[in-house]
């Protein structure tokens, strides 16, 4: 005997009385009304209840039977198939990935935000007119498969910025263009076949770097800092046998020192006794606001144990998702086949438009402009929270395009930064920096888009947050 279904049909909708016939028993079978084996009516018997023809019931049966819901038994006629009953789903507000890293995304910078450049310094027109003319000329580009490795023009451009302002000479065939800097990361990890090994990282790091690691299946041991960068005999006794070290030997993030030559070499030294690799993240690249920046760590790599790494997200726009991996020449051919298998480039429109960014000399130009903005802002924010003055935090450095601040041990650096979102301050807190406990309370406030005439009242409202008042 057929199991009686209870179909309503609306005539008005543009959706054909197939798909409602269809749609009406598909959810019926999901949400367990029909159970496995329970007999539909004939075709005839549902045409005439519905008052439709044998043929438009004819095809919602067939197409229940393509998808597998039901099965058609010819004279024993058409039965509903055994599958699991779906539980229904329980849907939760999205939280953001990483929410102690990150907060909202794709909105414009707040004060204090690290990691991203200046709103209302970027050269809004001439990049409208550059990402115009690179997406007409994507458009008008083969049907083909572009190369997984990046442009070829694109990829010339950095080698050549490269060897001018940070020192390597590598070759086109070297670079690798990225989805940011977590693609280079990931590129470099499988590229390594480093998955489940030991890795020494800088204490206090990169949060988002360790977490890829962990990720990864790797043991991350925190390795201090101190005035010279990264403390090699250190690391050396506490995970001898690491397979990988992660540096920022520019500036160190976040403090800001520059890892010294006899601490380079003694880790280049380490890398090829122990045959172990470097990944050098060079995450602000010349955007060296005091001075000159030291050559890169792979400049003087003669052994081909460095990595380096690089990006547009501090120079141009972290929205770009851009950025390069530069791998001695013997890992060019491998890196290939796991760039076209694993990690391919980004779309062609967003490199085309860098490459003319970097070819006209636009890009040289912007960082000169930025270097001497961020520099201004920097001393503004150092004078500004020095006139203030407070027993509740104190400028321990000003680091890279931030300034590191002191907090004592009894305020939580986190539960600060949380306040101050609600009045649309953006400070890092410091402790997720560190691996052990207790960690060191401080904020990372990011330089680039403070406001000079605004800035007394954003630092006045940071103080009374921190001292507990707000």
């Amino acid at each position: 005997m057929a199991t009686p279904i209870s179909i309503g049909l609306d005539r008005r909708t543009r959706v054909s009385l197939s798909m409602q016939i269809y749609g009406s028993i598909r959810d019926a079978i999901e949400s367990g009304q029909l159970t496995a084996g329970a007999r539909l009516p004939s075709w005839s018997d549902l045409a005439t209840q519905l008052g439709v023809s044998r043929g438009t019931v004819r095809a919602a049966y067939e197409r229940l039977i393509d998808e597998q819901f039901a099965v058609g038994l010819g004279a024993a006629g058409t039965r509903v198939a055994a599958r699991p009953v779906q539980a229904p789903s329980k849907w939760s507000p999205e939280a953001p990935p990483l929410p102690n890293l990150f907060n909202d995304f794709n909105t414009a910078p707040l004060v204090f935000q690290m990691g991203v450049p200046a709103q209302d310094a970027f050269p809004f027109k001439l990049w409208s007119r550059i990402q115009a003319r690179a997406a007409r000329r994507a458009a008008a580009a083969p049907v083909a498969y572009p190369d997984p490795r990046g442009d070829p023009d694109l990829r010339q451009e950095i080698a050549a910025y490269l060897a001018v302002s940070r020192g390597i000479r590598c070759s086109p065939s070297q670079v690798f263009v990225t989805n940011g800097f977590s693609g280079a990361l990931n590129l470099a990890i499988r590229g390594l076949q480093v998955e489940g090994k030991h890795a020494w990282m800088e204490e206090p790091g990169f949060p988002l770097t360790r977490t890829a690691l962990r990720l990864a299946g790797m043991t991350v041991a925190g390795v201090p800092v101190d005035a010279d960068g990264l403390d090699i005999d250190v690391g050396k006794r506490i995970a001898p046998k690491a397979a990988l070290a992660v540096v920022t030997p520019g500036q160190h993030a976040p403090f800001g020192m520059t890892m010294s030559l006899a601490r380079r070499l003694a880790l280049l030294d380490w890398a090829e006794q122990q045959r172990a690799w470097i990944i050098e993240d060079d995450y602000l690249g010349e955007l060296q606001l005091k001075g000159r920046a030291a050559p890169a760590l792979a400049s003087l790599d003669q052994h081909g144990r460095v990595l380096h790494i690089g990006t547009f997200s501090k120079t141009i726009s972290p929205a770009l998702r851009l950025g390069f991996l530069v791998v001695p020449p013997v890992m060019a051919s491998a890196f290939g086949d796991i760039a076209a298998c694993l990690a391919p480039a980004p779309a062609a429109a967003v490199q085309h438009a860098v490459t003319e960014f970097m070819h006209d000399g636009h890009h040289l130009r912007h960082l000169r402009r930025m270097k001497r903005l961020y520099a201004a802002r920097q001393d503004a924010l150092v004078r500004c929270l020095g006139s203030l003055g407070s027993e509740f935090i104190n400028v321990h450095a000003a680091a890279g395009m931030t300034v590191v601040a002191a907090l004592p041990p009894s305020v939580s650096d986190i539960d600060v930064a949380a306040r101050a979102r609600t009045f649309g301050l953006a400070p890092v807190p410091l402790s997720p920096w560190y691996t052990r406990k207790p960690a060191v309370q401080g904020l990372l406030l990011g330089v680039t888009n403070v406001n000079e005439r605004t800035l007394t009242a954003n630092c006045s409202r940071l103080l009374e947050i921190v001292r507990g008042r707000h």
